[in-house]
């Protein structure tokens, strides 16, 4: 075989001339041809390097890096950062970064292991057992145990401290099997019980020594979750405006990409673009979407995501009888030109509904699609004949009213009535079209604007409004018992359209108890089908959560982000740097 190939490779190199004529000849180039020549060499070797390099890329793709940083500027001052009585954007966002909780909510929606490695539920659904995994720390090196997670939940539960989450977790016992496994055992089944355990788990040890609200560790927090203090700074004044965290290297679901997250505190949207704009952060949220234009315009990448906010007119039949006539609330909610909300005061940045069920709970999208095609001045006309046919002439003035007949006395009433909003941008200019929609008709309505604090305390809480522009928070379905029982009409209930219907109360109750998701659906169905019929509200639009986010970030999903600390759901998983690896090589 060997003599084979040296006689194959001599005959070859026999084949060629001599090095002496290959010389020879070259010289006998003119310039001209010398100069074509090295040209087609050098054509040669560069396209046979972009050809190498065209399948070495072939067979590469990119993979996260560790390391990187990102900088982002959020409104408002840090101060109880803790899983139990954070309530301020700040204090939430921190929470999410920090602390981890036995699951944790993945931004699909699903609920998947954090500190737990597994998870029972008894038949009756009365009973929850989490197994905590291996080789689980806080940041300062300690090991999470059973009895930090029974302390986290008995501290919420305790009536002295007053948790904003105090609700989620009475009538449920928690209690130790052993160092291992803990068992939450409740009253009654509760289909969303798992969400609960996404609470963060607080360390004992740190909070048994004073009382929560003045502990150390409400600006000094450790916890076990993907992030870690690492500095911060104060003002003189005690106020802190900046913290500097580091990635967890013992994080449960694997150590994040991003090495340093720079977090800065400003008191005003104002200041927090002029943040955005100095180059002090590459990331802000939680502005008005007509600043998130601007920005745009000026070149900064914006994302935005659907959150679960209901905004609508709750009508109040007990202070405006007005609202007891079903022609007129239906006429109402066809005379709104929704789409011109979402698109003129919202820039775009929502979506208009007919439902309570936001359409960003995905089982309910179908049912929430807004499906109006008619012309704007077709719909008017048809709301006009219905109005008229149910007796609503204009007077003198071109206001409607309506003339009844009791025990042979007429009455005369005009279709009047006021809405209460806040002074925000966005629902105080809501407002002014919804007036401008309904004079179309005829119908007489009055704006009155108050501050968020003097909204609730004034009007909301007392239930002294005719019709109120506000917006409902709906973390999942069973949210919708607290806005719609009749048992949550009066102060500190949220039914503020003051609603109440037998059948809605008994399908509320058992969609509440129901753990099979299918049953679970249709009962919503028939909710909202009841909804429809009655319309103790308009439902106008979901707005958008809107997020400024640097070019250079990847990995950030922003699907099913009920509260903005929610965009920090997969941290772990964002990165800012990349490498190039062969396929065969990636996993």
């Amino acid at each position: 075989m060997e003599n084979f190939y040296g006689r194959l490779w001599s005959k070859i190199t026999g084949s060629l001339p001599p090095k002496s004529k290959i010389n020879s000849a070259f010289f006998l180039f003119s310039k001209k041809e010398r100069a074509i020549f090295f040209g087609l060499v050098i054509v040669l070797v560069v396209s046979t390097l972009l050809i190498l390099q065209a399948i070495n890329l072939h067979f590469m793709v990119k993979r996260p890096m560790y390391g990187g940083s990102i900088s982002e500027g959020i409104i408002g001052t840090p101060r109880f950062i803790n899983p139990i009585l954070a309530n301020s954007p700040a204090d939430q966002d921190l929470v999410m970064l920090i602390y981890s909780g036995l699951l944790r909510k993945k931004p699909d929606g699903s609920l998947v292991p954090d500190l737990a490695s597994a998870y029972e539920i008894s038949k009756d659904g009365l009973s929850y057992t989490f197994t905590l995994k291996d080789n689980i720390y806080f940041h300062d090196g300690q090991p999470v145990t059973v009895d930090d997670v029974i302390f986290t939940v008995n501290a919420i539960k305790d009536s002295v401290i007053k948790s904003p989450r105090k609700a989620n977790w009475d009538g449920v016992a928690v209690s130790k099997i052993d160092e291992k496994n803990v068992r939450f055992t409740l009253r009654q089944p509760y289909a969303f019980f798992l969400e609960n355990t996404t609470l963060g788990i607080m360390p004992a040890y740190l909070w048994n020594s004073s009382p929560v609200e003045l502990n150390g560790a409400n600006t000094n927090p450790v916890g076990s979750g993907p992030y870690m203090v690492s500095d911060m700074s104060k003002q003189a004044s005690g106020v802190i405006d900046y913290y500097k965290l580091s990635a967890f290297d013992k994080f449960s679901l694997g150590k994040p990409f991003i090495k340093t997250i720079s977090l800065h505190f400003y008191p005003n949207e104002e200041s927090l673009i002029k943040g955005l704009e100095d180059k002090e952060v590459d990331q802000i949220s939680s502005i008005t979407p007509l600043n998130a234009e601007i920005l745009k315009e000026e070149g900064f990448t914006v994302d935005s995501a659907v959150l679960p906010r209901v905004f609508g007119l709750f009508f109040n039949q007990s202070v405006n009888q007005v609202f007891t006539d079903k022609t007129v609330v239906k006429a109402i909610d066809q005379a709104i030109d929704k789409d011109r909300i979402v698109r003129e005061v919202l820039n775009g940045y929502g979506v208009a509904i007919d439902n309570p069920i936001p359409p960003s709970i995905v089982e309910y999208e179908e049912i929430n699609s807004n499906a109006k095609t008619a012309d704007r001045e077709e719909i008017l006309q048809k709301v006009a004949d219905s109005l008229a046919k149910d007796g609503w002439k204009k007077n003198a003035d071109g206001i409607l009213e309506k003339t009844t007949t009791e025990k042979k006395k007429k009455t005369t009433t005009p279709l009047e009535f006021s809405i209460s909003t806040t002074d925000s941008p966005e629902l105080s200019k809501a407002a002014l079209f919804i007036q401008e929609d309904l004079a179309k008709l005829g119908m007489q309505v009055d704006i009155k604007t108050f501050d968020l604090g003097s909204l609730n305390q004034e009007v909301i809480r007392p239930r002294k409004y005719d019709a109120l522009l506000f917006g409902q928070v709906i973390n999942n379905e069973s949210d919708l018992f607290a806005f719609w029982h009749s048992s949550q009409r009066k102060d500190p209930g949220l039914n503020i359209a003051m609603y109440t219907n037998a059948k809605v109360d008994k399908i509320l109750e058992d969609a509440f108890v129901t753990v099979n998701k299918e049953s679970r659906i249709k009962k919503y169905i028939q909710f909202e089908e009841e909804i429809k019929k009655d319309t103790p509200a308009v439902f106008l639009y979901t707005p958008n959560f809107i997020y400024v986010v640097s070019k250079s970030l990847k990995g950030l999903a922003m699907d099913h982000i009920t509260y903005p600390s929610d965009r920090f759901r997969n941290i772990y998983s964002w990165y800012t740097e990349e490498y190039n690896v062969w396929k065969i090589f990636a996993h």
